[in-house]
């Protein structure tokens, strides 16, 4: 088993079929395969051997996939890393995974070569233009299988406590998760499949790149997320799956000229990464005519879990039912099942669930239990088996006593006509130890004060919930798939006084 067959068996069924395309640029399965097999040699002369982590650093460009597939098809496994990291970062993941060698985009070189420098790594600079030329100097490199349980890709987690630790995904739980997502958005080799989300990420690689490459579909990459762009390749390139995060739906949702696109070959839309807001889900599917498609995953579950399943109905503000073989339990703190109707943290079990943190026993005993990932994140289950995520665990406000999930507030938030996008967080307070706080953005051609945000929530929500503490700011702070990062809001001073 390898998880780079999928690449082989769609170059073997139609090489000339367009594999990768950045707008002018098209890479064929067939060149795709070839400078894969390549790179694979290369890899070869570098003294990389089957087992050994090979780190990747780049934005959504075609040398991505070649050298995600080259490093697989040597029998390496990928370790791939956001483009925006600093050096320090680079340096800690290289060190931890143990990688041989680091292939880095040129336009964040000086950044990656001194992390790479620190680890004592052999670094490989990746450019737009030369790399795909020298690449193909080199000798094809042979195809190497391996186990089903040998590791394939190691996801470095975004480290919310403590440092990032790395996600063993082994051959069988990439290319199961593959082939699930691949019947999930119905993927074929006549799909347009956009490529938005990065691919470094687990969402984009597995449910776009590997899903895409398995079906033998083409998929249309989009190095930097713009609203405008983004509506320009879809319209140019009839997309057919676009698959994206709340933030890319609300920015494109909200975008004063999206009737001068035609985007009627969009059939359906995947979802994931955070909660999407109910009213955004109507809103999106009225304007453009695509259903949208709510699953969930981690990077620890390689990462699809559950999704709402075209062929079972679906429920709006859902992430679904499980996927095939895999199941769910709503746990306590103390891994007991909690009473039906109740609110309890996902645990997972299933062929997605990685084998482990890399080189972290302690991490991965208490994360693993007797086959059960625990994920953090807390949800309730209804009489039909669809799940509904409440919040991550960490995220919750306990305000005097009473849980608040900020989830519930900011669906209230985002029924505002005047509200861009919101994230609700608990702040210190002296006597009710948390106070629930609203940071928001506002449409540009809106106006809306405080007051009438604090207003709005109060009307429909619970007196513990509403939040008495609100911000109006001009933007939100977000990561490299447009995720919320509440950790990252800068809360102002006055309001932590006013609490």
């Amino acid at each position: 088993m390898n998880l780079a067959q999928n690449l082989v068996k769609s170059a073997d069924a139609d090489p000339a079929k367009i594999a990768i395309k950045l707008d002018d640029a098209e890479v064929s399965y067939g060149v795709l395969a070839a400078a894969a097999s390549r790179l694979a040699g290369w890899l070869a002369e570098l003294g990389v051997q089957p087992g050994d982590r090979v780190a990747v650093t780049l934005p959504n460009i075609p040398q991505m996939p070649i050298i995600y597939y080259g490093i697989l098809w040597a029998g390496g496994v990928v370790v791939p890393m956001n483009p925006l990291y600093k050096s320090r970062e680079f340096a800690y993941v290289l060190r931890d995974a143990e990688a041989k060698v680091f292939f880095a985009w040129d336009g964040v070189a000086d950044e990656a070569s001194a992390g790479a420098s620190d680890a004592g790594v052999a670094f490989v600079p990746v450019s737009a233009t030369g790399f795909v030329p020298e690449l193909m100097t080199h000798e094809p490199g042979e195809f190497v299988d391996r186990d089903a349980s040998d590791t394939a890709v190691v996801l470095y987690t975004s480290g919310t406590t403590g440092s990032p630790k790395g996600a063993e995904l082994t051959h069988d739980n990439m290319m199961r998760n593959a082939e699930i997502s691949t019947r999930l958005i119905d993927a074929s080799p006549d799909d347009v499949i956009f490529g938005g989300l990065p691919l470094f990420h687990s969402f984009g690689q597995t449910v776009g790149m590997n899903a895409g490459i398995l079906a033998g579909a083409t998929m249309t990459l989009v190095p930097r997320f713009e609203p405008t762009k983004a509506l320009e390749v879809l319209q140019r390139d009839q997309v057919t799956i676009m698959l994206g995060v709340p933030t890319m739906y609300i920015a494109l949702l909200q975008h004063p000229d999206k009737d001068e696109f035609d985007l009627s070959s969009l059939r359906v839309c995947a979802s994931g990464g955070a909660s999407l807001p109910v009213e955004v889900l109507k809103g999106f599917e009225q304007a453009f005519g695509a259903v949208i498609l709510e699953g969930y995953g981690l990077s620890e579950t390689s990462p699809v879990a559950s999704f709402n399943h075209a062929d079972r109905g679906r429920k709006a503000g859902s992430i679904g039912q499980p996927v095939d073989g895999v199941e769910f339990r709503l746990i306590d703190n103390e891994w007991n099942d909690v009473a039906e109707g109740e609110i309890g943290e996902i645990a997972i079990k299933g062929h997605n669930v990685m084998k482990g943190y890399l080189g972290n026993p302690e991490a991965t005993e208490w994360a693993i239990r007797d086959g059960w990932f625990r994920s953090g994140d807390l949800a309730r289950r209804d009489a039909d088996g669809f799940y509904f995520i409440v919040d991550r665990a960490k995220d919750m406000i306990i305000r005097g006593g009473y849980n608040v999930y900020p989830r519930e507030v900011e669906e209230v938030l985002y029924e505002h006509p005047a509200v861009a996008t919101a994230a609700v967080v608990g702040i210190p307070h002296p006597e009710l130890g948390e106070e629930v706080a609203a940071a928001i953005t506002i449409k540009s051609d809106a106006t809306l004060t405080e007051d009438e945000v604090r207003d709005f929530v109060k009307e429909r929500v619970a007196a513990y919930k509403y939040p008495r503490v609100v911000w109006i700011t001009s933007e939100l702070p977000m990561g490299p798939t447009g995720k919320i990062l509440k950790r990252q809001i800068q809360i102002p001073v006055d309001a932590e006084e006013n609490a």
